[in-house]
């Protein structure tokens, strides 16, 4: 299913990984998505942020602050 907003999914990864008091959430993968992490993380929303390669899929794991 193709995604019109990848921002807009991402930041709601996020915020029902938080609601959900979830300390990790997963994401596809994108250099757009990766720039708004490195921001995010940078501005302290988030702790951090890793890329995993799993056969044909690229995710994003994030670790948000509690």
């Amino acid at each position: 299913m193709p995604m019109n907003d990848p921002v807009g999914d991402l930041l709601t990864r996020i915020r029902n990984a938080q609601m959900r008091n979830k300390s990790k959430c997963t994401s596809p993968n994108s250099r757009l998505r990766e720039s708004v992490l490195e921001v995010l993380k940078n501005e302290g929303y988030i702790r951090g942020y890793a890329v995993v390669e799993r056969s044909e899929e690229h995710t994003s794991e994030l670790q948000s602050h509690h």
